[in-house]
């Protein structure tokens, strides 16, 4: 018997605007990109052109099944320089969320995901206290902007993400933290100087933590008198486990990363949880996946299961509804990816069986993209991009995971 989900529950597919439309050249990870000595395997470019083709990728999403697109908006497009307002940016995703509606699509818009502009993060980006107030300045335009078109919508994508990649990079050695020396090639190239550069995927995360919780909580407020539809936030959230001795650790680790940004949500319309694995610690630190374990393209262990995790405690601590705002798989084997999101729709439908308030399931990613220091290589989409000829073919995943969409039920 069918596996039913709740009415209105929300069925989409994502992507983010660096990684998929192309040219963004006031971006401060294209200036990071093209930097000599960059950590980043291969520039953007060209992307998938979704700047242009967003009208047909939104009737192909729309086509497949999907009812739901959650997409961001670009600040370096839109403020390229600071205080400058670009009324042609703006227009051009004030369209963008009209296409959706067109569509029948609801759309979800992310109103910071992982860029900025370069003279942001040239300026200390969110290591710098300024920060709250530039990006609720943003916040302010494109709100006014944009916000009566907007469902639903989202401050910053994975705000504890900077902290976590900055323990991750420490290890056993907190505190450790130090600016790559490829920093200093890039404040070349944009007239700044390495100890002020703090692009998000790269900065010392430990400095970020108070600025982007007090920019959601200001940039809210801003939104939610714009934004006819609910507002909310999204988190990268593991299932942080424990072997053995590693218990202290994982607390920590969950304190961090997890718990003191799940509870400054309290109140919040939803909060976006965004998970692919779990992480386990032993005495010494982080865990590898064993060796017999599946693994995808980015290392992570294959373990669907997280999601269930991860969305009960962000239900049990935020006090919010919960949206799965990012789920997916980097793999070229298209079957996988189907048994992935298989177990983890399992996961989501025990959560809504066990009353947690659970409201839609958004899957990462609409295609195969630029996936930020890892470059073109990793395969999350549920489309396959040709990346000569930008043509856009649906894989076996698409048809699946529409037709769960169309039907609300998992067989």
């Amino acid at each position: 018997m069918a596996a039913k989900f709740p009415d209105r529950f929300l069925w989409g597919t994502a992507t983010a605007a660096h990684q998929v439309e192309g040219g963004n050249t006031a971006s401060d990870l294209w200036l990071f990109e093209m930097a000599p000595g960059s950590a980043f395997a291969e520039p953007s470019g060209d992307a998938c052109d979704h700047y242009h083709r967003y009208a047909s990728d939104i009737a192909l999403l729309a086509g497949l099944g999907f009812s739901t697109y959650r997409f961001s908006i670009e600040w370096a497009r839109i403020e390229p320089e600071e205080g400058f307002f670009s009324n042609a940016a703006l227009d051009h995703y004030r369209r963008m969320v009209a296409a959706c509606h067109a569509a029948r699509v609801t759309p979800m818009v992310t109103f910071h995901h992982f860029t900025a502009p370069f003279w942001f993060t040239r300026d200390g980006g969110w290591e710098d206290a300024k920060s709250v107030d530039r990006f609720a300045r943003l916040c302010e335009r494109a709100g006014a902007a944009l916000g009566d078109l907007i469902s639903y919508a989202c401050t910053i994508n994975e705000a504890n993400i900077p902290v976590m990649l900055t323990l991750m990079r420490e290890g056993a050695n907190p505190g450790s933290w130090q600016r790559p020396k490829s920093f200093a090639a890039a404040a070349r190239l944009c007239g700044g100087t390495p100890e002020r550069l703090a692009p998000y995927l790269l900065c010392n995360g430990h400095a970020t933590v108070a600025n982007l919780i007090a920019a959601h909580r200001k940039s809210y407020g801003i939104l939610k008198s714009h934004v006819k539809g609910p507002v909310g936030i999204t988190l990268s959230l593991n299932d942080f486990q424990a072997e053995p001795g590693g218990e202290a650790l994982r607390d920590m680790a969950d304190r961090i990363i997890n718990v003191q940004f799940l509870e400054a949500l309290r109140g919040d319309d939803f909060v976006g949880v965004q998970t692919y694995t779990r992480a386990k610690f032993g005495a010494k630190g982080l865990v590898p996946p064993a060796n017999s374990a599946e693994r995808t393209q980015m290392g992570y262990e294959f373990y669907p299961q997280a999601l269930e995790a991860t969305i009960r405690q962000a239900a049990r601590i935020s006090g919010c509804p919960v949206i799965v705002t990012e789920n997916g798989i980097g793999t070229e084997d298209d079957s996988r990816r189907i048994a992935y999101t298989q177990a983890a729709l399992e996961g989501v439908l025990r959560c809504l069986r066990d009353g947690i308030d659970v409201r839609g399931y958004i899957h990462w990613s609409l295609m195969d993209n630029y996936e930020w220091l890892e470059g073109y290589r990793p395969k999350f989409g549920l489309v396959e991009v040709n990346r000569a000829t930008q043509a856009r073919k649906p894989k076996p995943s698409a048809y699946w995971l529409g037709a769960i969409a169309s039907k609300n039920a998992l067989n």
